[in-house]
């Protein structure tokens, strides 16, 4: 299976995802069906890496595809994100951990809870982790999950950021997930009672940042050498602009037949129906241009066996927070002149998308404040220290 064949399959069941998009919002959760099929078209494969049957694919082919499911259903494109990144993580571990995971069903999903929200405390040969750890997306659908750990030093002082890699036997799911956007996700909890993670299936965020990790040993192709906020905060950003792009489709359709009732003529040859549809088309294309040119910069530099620049790492970071304000922005300016019908509960696309991209624009990967500072300061010249560029 090629790359293409796998977005061109995506592209044939958007249809079907689209219709399921109603049900996944009741069920509070991705249906089954759904997850098979993404997994038969080889989307989950996209990242993996070769050696486990995976595709190693440009990065640039996972986000078209991620943009196309979520274009057809946000939760679903949701959930395909992240769940569709995390081989990519993992491919960054130990060569051991890696056998764990894939060595007997190299089609194992892994899900996430990255925030450090459990108590790690470490034993002879790794940590004992006990806690709760929320929003973890499509944790249904896995059977291993990359949860956050916050080490401290001797003083209780924070020395590194680190994921522990737990299969489902150390850990159970809490169904708590009932939201007003994003409901088809199934973010539910994932709580730990006293587990052993060895130190093999702990990662740091220093060793990803420097591009160092013991999964390079194995993995050798240039996809796992890019920088893992990047790659994961533009996986967040393209599900929203992905489902914003679906809600503009959706609108125009409308939009062409609607009757504005308040002044008793086509919505379609309201001049200031045509400027938000502009405007909304403009915000859009743009954020999606600059976070397909920040991959397609950071692919290129890992393929010529360079080390991408703080500088390009800032402006990834940048394009990415402002790709998903311009994406809830576009969705505003459209639900402003929808008209009140838009509101009714029950099935409205365009409304269960405002919902959805104002959901998503809450996960951390969005905090536009702290990542546009990263951007000024390496701008003006001031050292950055941050694991997270």
């Amino acid at each position: 299976m090629r790359d293409d064949d796998v977005l061109a399959a995506v592209r044939e069941l958007a249809p079907v995802l689209r219709e399921r998009a109603a049900v996944s919002e009741e069920q509070r959760r991705v249906p089954d069906a759904s997850v098979k099929e993404l997994e038969q078209a080889g989307f989950f494969r996209l990242l993996q890496p070769r050696a486990y049957g995976g595709l190693a694919a440009d990065p640039a082919v996972f986000y078209a595809a991620v943009k196309e499911i979520a274009k057809a259903c946000g939760s679903t494109g949701w959930v395909a994100s992240i769940v569709g990144v995390h081989p990519w993580h993992v491919a960054l571990y130990d060569p051991r951990a890696q056998e764990e995971v894939w060595g007997e069903d190299s089609s194992t999903r892994i899900c996430s809870s990255y925030a450090p929200t459990g108590a790690v405390t470490p034993v002879d040969g790794g940590f004992r982790i006990s806690g709760r750890w929320h929003f973890s997306a499509g944790c249904d659908h896995a059977r291993w999950a990359l949860l956050g750990g916050l080490v401290t030093d001797g003083e209780g002082r924070p020395v590194d950021m680190r994921t522990f890699l737990v299969p489902c036997t150390d850990y159970r799911v809490d169904d708590v997930w009932d939201t007003v956007g994003l409901c088809g996700t199934g973010s539910n909890d994932i709580v730990v009672d006293d587990a052993f993670v060895p130190n093999h299936r702990i990662l740091g965020y220093g060793t990803m940042a420097a591009l160092t990790c013991p999964g390079h040993e194995v993995n050798a192709e240039p996809l796992y050498r890019l920088p893992y906020p990047a790659v994961f905060t533009t996986t967040i950003s393209t599900s929203i602009v992905g489902i914003a792009e679906g809600a503009y489709e959706d609108y125009i359709a409308a939009t062409r037949e609607r009757i504005g009732v308040s002044y008793g003529q086509k919505v379609a040859e309201d001049p200031f129906a045509q400027v938000r549809i502009a405007r909304a088309a403009c915000d859009i294309d743009a954020a999606w241009l600059q976070l397909t040119r920040n991959i397609a910069d950071l692919y290129a530099i890992a393929r010529s066996g360079e080390t991408p620049s703080i500088s390009l790492r800032a402006r990834a970071r940048r394009d990415q927070v402002i790709a998903t304000e311009r994406a809830v922005a576009a969705i505003d300016l459209l639900m402003e002149n929808a008209g009140g019908g838009i509101m009714r509960k029950g099935g409205n696309a365009l409304q269960r998308a405002w919902r959805d991209v104002h959901t998503g624009r809450g996960q951390a990967a969005n905090d536009v404040e702290r990542a546009l500072i990263l951007f000024g300061q390496d701008a003006l010249g001031i050292a950055i220290h941050d694991p997270m560029l």
